[in-house]
């Protein structure tokens, strides 16, 4: 057999055909390192002598269904120059590795498209083999991911496993890599962060976040020149969840069944936007049932839906006097959540109108979330909290989709 064939067909480097036999139903591939190429794995000196060896049996990438293993005898010599008495290394594989290089990169490549379950039974390896090469790769290639280049990022948490764990996210807004995972929510969350980002010497021009507090107060001490955008998509949702708290107050208060199960059906209608209300389905004619007879629930939709113009104003300055506007309306609704909504507004007004300078939104972050939980869920879940976040960092390469 050629050494083109063994290089091309089955990865290996450096070494001549001896044998080809089956075992068990899989190929058997005897190979050696020729004698005139061992060299000392530490000086690279020629003038050594043997001293045995090892012999390995190795994984390569199946044929036609069949697996198959590369039998070889790594040499153990003894170097005239340094001294040295050291096993060859082997080009086509790592030092106490059963996967030649070739297979290691062909369970990654599939790993990338699947569940690690799913690799293992497919090539016949034990799960803990497919997930330690994985966590390996992974840590080798985004456990300290650089931070040099980075100008604009998002930050946000999510939530894992039950119970109040979470895990905070920073994501770099220009190539859409997580940067950064971080074990719970606020400001500890992000210390480690903060650190490596000074050590970068990074100059950050704006972060994307939510309304919180915790964050709000870790960003402006850590980058006290950077910009804080608050999130349309953040800012969206507790407008949402302040109609969706009148239309519960409404739906409580209503002594008639049938209007009760009217208020309670036109939840998701509300939320929706309008132009995404189904004309099919005569979404748009349910939605007016349930809100004309009600004045209060009628302001706070139609407040919802003035409120996604602030993002599509001429500029900084028409964008101010629309927010004004749209405060001074809340404010006089009379309405307990609108008033909530307006004050959270108001507080929070340079953030808002911040967007004007830098217009970016957690949007590809939240696509990150989705990822996420679409791997949590092929998995079934994670036990192991370290791996998790290197999957999480190295999310970015991934591709996700259930099946079924």
């Amino acid at each position: 057999m050629s050494t083109s064939i063994l290089y091309h067909g089955f990865g290996l480097r450096g070494v001549e055909y001896e044998r080809l036999g089956c075992e068990d139903g899989a190929l058997v591939l005897g190979v050696r390192l020729p004698a005139d190429q061992i060299r000392c794995p530490a000086c690279g000196s020629a003038d050594v002598i043997g001293r045995g060896g090892k012999e390995r049996r190795l994984r390569a990438p199946g044929i036609g269904g069949k697996r198959v293993f590369v039998d070889v005898t790594a040499p153990r010599v003894e170097c005239h120059v340094c001294g040295a008495v050291r096993q060859v290394k082997l080009e086509f594989a790592g030092p106490k590795r059963r996967l030649t290089r070739a297979m290691e990169r062909y369970v990654l490549e599939l790993s990338r498209l699947t569940t690690i379950d799913d690799v293992a039974q497919h090539l016949h390896l034990s799960w803990d083999t497919v997930k330690d090469l994985q966590a390996e790769h992974l840590r080798r290639r985004f456990s300290k991911p650089k931070l040099k280049r980075l100008t604009v990022l998002g930050i946000d948490e999510i939530a894992v496993g039950k119970g109040h764990s979470y895990l905070t996210l920073v994501l770099d807004m220009k190539s859409g890599a997580v940067v950064f995972v971080g074990d719970g929510k606020g400001a500890d969350a992000l210390g480690p962060f903060w650190k490596r980002l000074r050590a970068s010497h990074a100059k950050i021009e704006a972060v994307a976040m939510d309304m919180s507090a915790a964050y709000i107060g870790a960003v402006r001490e850590a980058l006290p020149k950077a910009a804080i955008v608050f999130d349309r998509f953040h800012v969206m949702k507790l407008m949402n969840q302040a109609v969706d708290t009148v239309r519960r107050s409404l739906q409580n208060s209503q002594e008639d069944e049938a209007e009760r199960k009217t208020v309670k059906g036109c939840r998701w209608l509300l939320l929706k936007n309008i132009e995404n209300l189904d004309t099919e389905r005569d979404e748009q004619k349910r939605l007016q049932a349930a809100i004309e007879p009600h004045q209060p629930l009628c302001l706070a939709w139609l407040l919802k839906e003035e409120l996604r113009m602030f993002w599509q104003q001429e500029s900084r300055e028409h964008a101010a006097a629309f927010l004004e506007s749209w405060i001074g309306l809340a404010e006089a609704s009379g309405i307990e959540p609108l008033e909530k909504m307006a004050k959270t507004l108001l507080k929070h007004w340079d953030g808002l109108l911040t967007w004007y300078d830098y217009p970016i939104s957690n949007g590809p972050l939240e696509g990150t979330n989705n990822k996420i939980q679409t791997m949590k869920r092929q998995a079934y879940g994670f036990r192991d909290r370290e791996f998790y976040k290197l999957k999480i960092l190295g999310i970015h390469e991934a591709k996700y989709a259930l099946v079924g």
